[in-house]
Order: C-alpha cells, then sequence, then structure tokens
C-alpha cells in the first residue's frame, strides 16, 4: 500500500479557488490510479475526480466538470486538485485516494483528509 498526506485545504469565498495536494509514498506511484473524494456534513463520502497510472484518462463527477481539473507529477509523486469557481457546496473534507484499478472501481488506500470550507 501506499500512504497519502493532503494539503491544501482553508476557507474561501464562493467563485474563490483552491489547489488541493497529495504526497504519496511507500510504493511505486506511477502503479497506482489516483482521485479525490469529499464527504460533507451528513453526507456519504462520494467520487470527485479521478486519473490514470500515467495521467492519459481523467475522469470527473458531473458536478465539479469544468470546475475542477485533476493532475499528477510522477516525478513528484504527487497528485493535485485544482478547483475553480468554487460554491458553497462544495464544502466538505476532500480525501486522497489510491487504487490499482480505478478509484470508482475500489480504493485501495486513503488520506487523513482536508477540509475546504466555502462561504457565501
Amino acid at each position: 500500500q501506499v500512504q497519502l498526506v493532503e494539503s491544501g485545504g482553508g476557507l474561501v469565498q464562493a467563485g474563490g479557488s483552491l489547489r488541493l495536494s497529495c504526497a504519496v509514498s511507500g510504493r511505486t506511484f506511477s502503479n497506482y490510479h489516483m482521485g479525490w473524494f469529499r464527504q460533507a456534513p451528513g453526507k456519504e463520502r462520494e467520487f470527485v475526480a479521478g486519473i490514470s497510472w500515467i495521467g492519459g484518462s481523467r475522469y470527473y463527477a458531473d458536478s465539479v466538470k469544468g470546475r475542477f481539473t485533476i493532475s499528477r507529477d510522477n516525478a513528484k509523486n504527487t497528485v493535485y486538485l485544482q478547483m475553480n469557481s468554487l460554491r458553497p457546496e462544495d464544502t466538505a473534507v476532500y480525501y486522497c485516494a489510491a487504487s490499482k484499478k480505478t478509484v470508482v472501481g475500489g480504493v485501495d488506500s486513503w488520506g487523513q483528509g482536508a477540509q475546504v470550507t466555502i462561504s457565501s
């Protein structure tokens, strides 16, 4: 398994931007699909975005398409989530995820989470 550590969360106003980072250690980063999930208070954890081993395939939840961009730097063992045009409903704890298949098919490792709060 790999170890995941998120950073970059915070408080921003609606319409603003944030970039989350997830540093990965423990195994060969490029062997894993990576992704981001989020969990709002009182709600189940939901998929946000995923990216394939070398970044050739990216996929998003409908709620974030056109606003969020996932990317990875295999040389730095890091995956990013650039979040633009943020809305109050994007408020949640964001979790980095790693999978040997695709993150929507099952997650092998989770990060500890990063709080993102959007004020209206």
